[in-house]
């Protein structure tokens, strides 16, 4: 199985430069007058807003049980994730394509074009180690799966969403580079505002394909197919089991809930098959970790 990744981290590896790289884009918009720095500006900003709310929706995610919520909190971090995606990256979105038509209607010449490609250049380097925390925690989650089929397949949304970004602002930045150094090569701040509405749309892509992943997860999506493999073959190879017919999982954030429904070895005694499906459902929670719930239903047949 692969490991599991620190999310916490590399949330935070991603706040910690969003903000760095938001105050150095902020001055140099205002210095240069450039556009597609002042839409990088907000979508950073916007970025800082995104890793706090993942931040409280993973908090969240980690309430215990109650008898209102009796399988826990932890699809809270879908919730916080979607928001991120449908919200915050639409916003960034629209904000830059506003900003992009804006100085494409009125445009104005920019000013310390230098300051602009030195900022852009740090905000990269910045950006870079940011993707690296990530990558790092993806590469770990992953294992031998290919990069879009962990993004696909994997449950933990605030990976997803950080990848997202941080994906994003890599390739908005490129973006934002060369647009400025065309309009300072050439002198016509055309570039600077196609450059902002190529951003924008970039934002919007990101969006709509994050989203559609945590959606899944929101309306309630199994674990990994990995995992649930996994899961039905240990289930299977255990003594007390003669046939499993079926295995239900439910990835309720980091935690999982499998449902098992199979026919036993042992003979109809009451009790003797309490203590059958005990055994198996504590080797199954031993073995599996993140399973936190299991329910049991021995039978004769599908």
């Amino acid at each position: 199985m692969s490991a599991k990744a620190d999310s916490v981290k590399t949330v935070f590896y991603a706040l910690g430069a969003n903000f760095l790289i938001f105050v150095s884009k902020l001055v140099a918009a205002f210095i240069t007058g450039s556009g597609s720095m002042l839409a990088e500006a907000v979508h950073s900003l916007a970025d800082c807003g995104n890793q706090i709310m993942l931040l409280f929706g993973m908090r969240v995610a980690k309430r215990p049980a109650s008898p209102d919520f009796p399988l826990g909190y932890g699809k809270a971090v879908y919730f916080w994730s979607f928001l991120v995606a449908l919200f915050l990256f639409s916003f960034g979105g629209i904000f830059s394509v506003y900003e992009g038509i804006h100085k494409f209607t009125a445009p104005e010449p920019m000013r310390w074009p230098l300051l602009a490609i030195g900022v852009l250049g740090f905000s990269i380097v910045a950006e870079g180690f940011s993707m690296w925390g990530c990558m790092h925690e993806v590469n770990k989650a992953r294992g031998e799966m290919s990069l879009w089929r962990w993004f696909r397949e994997s449950r933990q949304s605030e990976l997803i969403v950080i990848f997202g970004e941080d994906l994003a602002a890599l390739t908005c930045l490129i973006v934002a580079l060369i647009a400025v150094l065309l309009t300072w090569v050439t002198g016509n701040p055309i570039y600077d505002a196609c450059g902002s509405m190529l951003i924008g749309a970039l934002l919007f892509i990101v969006a709509i394909f994050v989203g559609y992943e945590v959606q899944a997860l929101l309306i309630g999506q199994s674990a990994e197919p990995k995992l649930k493999m996994a899961i039905e073959e240990f289930v299977s190879a255990q003594p007390e089991v003669q046939k499993v017919f079926n295995v239900i999982t439910l990835q309720l954030g980091p935690d999982v809930m499998v449902a098992v429904k199979a026919e036993m070895r042992g003979g109809t005694d009451g009790r003797g098959l309490v203590l059958d499906i005990n055994r198996v459902e504590a080797a199954m929670k031993t073995q599996f970790p993140e399973i936190r719930w299991s329910f049991f239903e021995p039978d004769v047949s599908d």
